[in-house]
């Protein structure tokens, strides 16, 4: 009997966590979470220049952007606190950059000029930071070099993944941005992104990075080129202001267009307004919302709108999930504030305990 428990052990430890697609296709997740609307969610990101460019500026501006929940150029922010490892400068250096910058350095954003090593206490630093902090949003590291010990793998390859991954899992599982400070080699190449130091491992663990690379040498201008997994790529024209410190923005390569509102959000919005809540199947809402609206709609297309939407009906107040009953699935919308359920089946979201903590693995084919 102790045998089989143990085998029993020993399978369910090696079993596979795994979503079938009808229910990933179906249960409302929550969206990616942006630390710098359209420029910097949360995962692992790369900002690479060559030395003396203006990487800390931008760092240290960006931090002071993220505390006070000020934008970024054109971009919003999400304020939060915020945690700035400088490694490589002292508690002066960091007070005189803020006394240039700013007139107002908040008490949300922390600094540290000494940290432990990847693989040698910095993991648990962070993680007792964010215990402690749970609102932060935002930590930079300056430099990665700093936080890498000497690697004796045969794989430099290997070694740049593993190192990232690391910080990659802590910001997938706390759902926040990490920015690692790099730098670029020094032979120039059309692509800025091969530029960045080291393996294709580091650029492959990494969610987004970001290339600052100056028009000429001794010039006050330069290009801030973007790309990642959840941005869209864009190159920014830059200027440095050298009497403020701040990096300003001239030009960007994405021209975004005000996108029209979906209509159904509107429909919802008007039905709910006179119901407070609804519960009943993909068909059931929308011949209910096709006497509203007087528009046809598909029930399977429904469903997927609603997912997409989700962002907009939080906004308007609207929750939205999905159930399974024993015969059936079924949506339930309700205003917030309402707290009437009229199904008694399990929400699916309840079936995926797991799905929202889990990051996201890497593996070689992302590099």
């Amino acid at each position: 009997m102790s045998i089989n428990k143990e085998a029993t052990a020993t399978v369910n430890q090696h079993r596979l966590d795994a979503i079938d697609g009808e229910t990933l296709m179906t249960t409302p997740l929550p969206p990616i979470r942006f630390t710098i609307g359209g420029l910097l969610p949360q995962g692992l990101h790369i900002l690479a220049g060559a030395p003396k460019v203006g990487k800390s500026w931008l760092a240290l501006w960006l931090c002071l952007c993220v505390a006070k929940g000020e934008a970024v150029w054109e971009f919003p922010v999400a304020r939060g606190d915020v945690l700035y490892l400088c490694l490589e400068d002292s508690y002066s250096r960091i007070q005189n950059r803020l006394l240039d910058i700013t007139d107002d350095a908040p008490d949300n954003l922390f600094f540290a000029t000494m940290s432990e090593k990847l693989r040698g206490g910095l993991e648990q630093q962070i993680e007792r930071f964010l215990t402690e902090r749970p609102g932060t949003a935002l930590i930079v590291i300056d430099t990665l070099q700093r936080i890498r010990s000497i690697a004796n793998d045969v794989n430099p390859y290997a070694s740049d993944y593993r190192d990232l991954g690391i910080l990659k899992e802590l910001a997938d599982r706390h759902r926040i941005a990490i920015l690692l400070i790099h730098h670029l080699r020094k032979m120039n190449d059309d692509d800025p992104m091969n530029m960045i130091s080291g393996t294709t491992g580091i650029s492959g663990a990494t969610d987004s990075n970001f290339v600052l690379r100056k028009d000429k040498r001794g010039g006050s201008t330069a290009t801030l080129y973007c790309t990642g997994r959840d941005i869209e790529y864009r190159e920014l024209t830059l200027e440095f202001n050298s009497d403020t410190h701040v990096w300003n923005l001239l030009s960007d390569s994405v021209t975004t267009e005000p996108q029209p509102q979906d209509k159904l959000i509107i429909f919802l919005s008007e039905f709910l307004s006179e119901r407070k809540s609804f519960t009943g199947t993909a068909t059931e809402l929308a011949e209910a919302l096709e006497k509203q609206s007087g528009e046809p709609l598909v029930p399977a297309a429904l469903t997927k709108r609603l997912i997409r939407c989700r962002d907009e009906l939080a906004a308007r107040g609207i929750t939205f999930e999905t159930h399974r009953t024993r015969d059936r699935r079924e949506l339930r919308l309700a205003l917030a504030g309402d707290s009437s359920d009229g199904n008694d089946g399990k929400p699916d979201t309840g079936s995926v305990p797991n799905l929202l903590s889990q990051p996201s693995h890497l593996s070689r084919e992302d590099a």
